[in-house]
């Protein structure tokens, strides 16, 4: 890999993604609408064009070429017909941000719990559909009618000091000036990947051979009810979890257990971290 094409390189862990190729060397393309920044100065090109609109897309594009792209930006079919069309005969390999949401819930999920490949496909907007589907109907997009390998990483929730959905930082805000915090299923666990393994395990993926989805989480998970306790040792004030009133935000407010196997992923040779090793001072960073 040498060059790379990025949709969704200037925040959180495509940022991430980002440096990890830069430190490769590989020559890295950020497509942008240019309304936000990024850190990254002088050592990458970028392409302005609207992601979602594909003559956006094949105008800036034209007579380009590159080894892979990486797509953080695809939540529905239409958003994959978009990039196939587009990039059909200039790109080597494509690597799509998928996500524990094409499961329901249970524990550890295998990825052959979802099938991309023999989904019904229909061609919808991601505002047509439910989060979930959308991202299934992309994965079955691609594995159903690109013309280039695809890889299609599913990840849990990310986590990391640049998260702007802040939903983690929710919580830590909710015990810290005690405020009750609400789970249907206290029990329920949880995995995550932290923001800068996300990025490393893309641009990891996009060297192997590998073509199909792969599941990429931290070893390990964590209760709903451990993960407020932790939360209470570290902000120093004793979290109030209540089952009942279900009228407070909740983002982690899960029915059951919902995690994924990453059997998959390492058997081709990631490592991925454990938990332990980075939610407690990330917790604390954030109190």
């Amino acid at each position: 890999m040498k060059t790379a094409l990025v949709f969704g390189g200037t925040r959180f862990f495509g940022v991430n993604l980002v440096q990890s190729l830069l430190d490769k060397g590989v020559q890295v393309t950020i497509a942008t609408r240019q309304n936000s920044t990024d850190p990254f100065e002088d050592t990458v090109e970028r392409l302005k064009l609207d992601r979602f609109d594909e003559a956006s897309v094949k105008n800036a594009v034209e007579g380009r070429e590159w080894d892979v792209v990486f797509d953080q930006l695809c939540f529905s079919s239409k958003d994959a017909k978009v990039a196939t069309d587009a990039l059909e005969g200039k790109i080597k390999r494509y690597i799509f941000t998928s996500t524990l949401s094409v499961y329901d819930q249970g524990q550890e999920m295998p990825e052959e719990l979802f099938d991309p490949f023999t989904y019904n496909l229909k061609m919808v907007t991601k505002e047509e559909v439910t989060y979930q589907e959308g991202k299934r109907q992309a994965e079955a997009y691609f594995f159903q009618h690109a013309s280039f390998p695809v890889v299609a990483m599913r990840i849990p929730i990310v986590l990391g000091e640049e998260d702007y959905t802040e939903r983690l930082l929710h919580y830590v805000t909710s015990v810290k000036e005690g405020k009750a915090v609400y789970f249907p299923n206290p029990n329920a666990e949880m995995g995550f990947i932290y923001q800068s393994e996300a990025g490393d395990f893309l641009s990891w993926i996009a060297e192997t051979d590998f073509t199909g989805p792969v599941n990429a989480c931290a070893d390990g998970s964590i209760s709903m009810r451990d993960l407020m306790n932790l939360i209470s040792e570290k902000v120093g004030n004793e979290a109030t979890i209540t089952t009942e009133n279900n009228e407070l935000l909740s983002p982690y407010g899960i029915e059951e257990t919902w995690t994924m196997s990453n059997d998959k992923a390492t058997k081709i040779g990631y490592s991925f971290s454990h938990l332990n090793e980075w939610l407690p001072g990330l917790v604390a960073k954030l109190g």
